[in-house]
C-alpha cells in the first residue's frame, strides 16, 4: 500500500481508503463487515471513512467494533456530519438535529465518538454544505472541537469551488486545519475536474475520493439490455439502486464494456483500472472502496502504486467519450 498527504497538510492516508457507506449495518452482517475490515488492514489500509447518518448510526457503531483493539495510531478514523439521525426513533423531527450549526455539531460528534470507540476523529467532515447557517458559526464549532483535542483535522464533502473558497478564508482566520474534500469521481463523473481541484490545488486541500468505480458500473459486471444481477447494488431499493441509475443506461453500460480490453492489456481488473485512473490525479489523496467480501477489498487494493500510461489515458478517453459527466453545475443525490 503506497500513501500519499492530505492536502498541505502533515496528515498521510492510505491511497486506497476502506469506506461502508452502503455497507456496514444495511447490506451485510456484522461479522462480515468485521471480516473486510480485518481484511483492509491485512493489505495495508489504514484510512477508514464512514458517517453518523449510513445505516442512520449503525456503519459508526459496525466500524468502531472492527477496529476495536487495534493500535489507534496506527488507523486515520474520518466521519461525518450533516444529515438527521434517529436510531432510537424519537428524535428525527428535532429541528436541530441536522446542518452544520453549533448545537448539531457538537452533539453528533460526541455521539461519533463514543460509536467509533475512540478519543478523537483524525478528519470531521460537513457531509453537505448548509446555506441555513454561517459559516464562521460552522467552523467556530469545528475550531472549539480541534482545541479540545476531539478532532484533528477538518474536511468537507460535496461543497463546490466557490464554498470550499470561502470556508478557506474563514478556517486560515480561525487557525482551523481544514484539509480535505470528499466528492464523487470516477472515469464517468468528473464534475470536479474544472473546478473544485483547482481551487482545492489553491487553498491546500486534497479530495478523499468516493464511488470510484462508479457504483460498480465501471466493474462491467452490468451488461447492456440485460436486468441486473440479482443482490447486486442495482436491485437494492434501500439506497443502492437510486445511486446507479444515472449510469443504468445501455449507451454508458455498452462505452464500459468496450474498457475490458484495456484492463485486460494493462494486466488489472475493471476495478483495479478504475480506482487507478482516480489516483491518477494529483490532487486524489486516497479512493474510498467499499466492499461486501474480504476478497473484493483485497483485489481493489492492488490498484495501489498502479500508473496508468498516457497512451491508456487516452483512449479511455476516446472510449466513454460523450457518456462522460463534466458539467460542474451537476451535483450528487442528496
Amino acid at each position: 500500500m503506497e500513501f500519499r498527504r492530505l492536502g498541505r497538510s502533515g496528515l498521510s492516508v492510505s491511497e486506497i481508503s476502506y469506506g461502508n457507506w452502503l455497507t456496514h449495518g444495511s447490506q451485510v452482517e456484522a461479522d462480515q463487515a468485521e471480516a473486510c475490515v480485518r481484511a483492509a488492514l491485512d493489505v495495508g489500509i489504514t484510512t477508514f471513512d464512514t458517517a453518523d447518518v449510513y445505516a442512520d448510526t449503525k456503519a459508526e457503531s459496525v466500524l468502531g467494533n472492527a477496529l476495536a483493539g487495534q493500535r489507534r495510531e496506527s488507523v486515520e478514523i474520518l466521519t461525518k456530519v450533516f444529515w438527521p439521525t434517529d436510531p432510537h426513533g424519537v428524535n428525527r423531527g428535532s429541528p436541530n438535529n441536522r446542518g452544520l450549526g453549533r448545537k448539531h455539531i457538537m452533539e453528533a460528534a460526541h455521539a461519533s465518538l463514543a460509536r467509533l470507540r475512540t478519543d478523537y476523529l483524525d478528519v470531521y467532515q460537513a457531509h453537505r454544505f448548509d446555506r441555513t447557517v454561517p459559516l464562521e458559526e460552522t467552523f467556530l464549532a469545528f475550531a472549539d472541537l480541534v482545541r479540545q483535542g476531539k478532532v484533528l483535522y477538518v474536511g468537507v464533502s460535496e461543497w463546490n469551488a466557490e464554498q470550499i473558497t470561502r470556508a478557506a478564508v474563514i478556517a486560515r482566520e480561525l487557525n482551523v486545519p481544514l484539509i480535505s474534500n470528499q466528492p464523487q469521481y470516477s472515469m464517468l463523473w468528473r464534475v470536479i475536474e474544472s473546478q473544485v481541484v483547482p481551487a482545492c490545488v489553491r487553498e491546500g486541500l486534497g479530495q478523499i475520493v468516493w464511488s470510484p468505480i462508479a457504483q460498480g458500473v465501471l466493474t462491467g459486471k452490468y451488461l447492456p439490455g440485460k436486468q441486473p444481477p440479482e443482490g447486486s447494488r442495482a436491485t437494492d431499493e434501500a439506497g443502492g439502486k437510486s445511486m446507479i441509475a444515472r449510469w443504468m443506461r445501455d449507451d454508458v453500460l455498452d462505452r464500459v464494456q468496450r474498457l475490458k480490453p484495456l484492463a485486460a492489456e494493462a494486466g488489472l481488473t475493471m476495478a483495479q483500472l478504475a480506482i487507478a485512473w482516480v489516483l491518477g490525479n494529483a490532487n486524489v489523496s486516497s479512493a474510498i472502496i467499499g466492499a461486501t467480501r474480504p476478497e473484493q477489498v483485497r483485489e481493489n487494493a492492488k490498484a495501489s502504486g498502479v500508473t496508468l500510461e498516457t497512451e491508456l489515458l487516452q483512449r479511455i478517453d476516446q472510449v466513454l467519450a460523450d457518456v462522460v459527466e463534466t458539467d460542474p453545475r451537476r451535483t450528487v443525490t442528496p
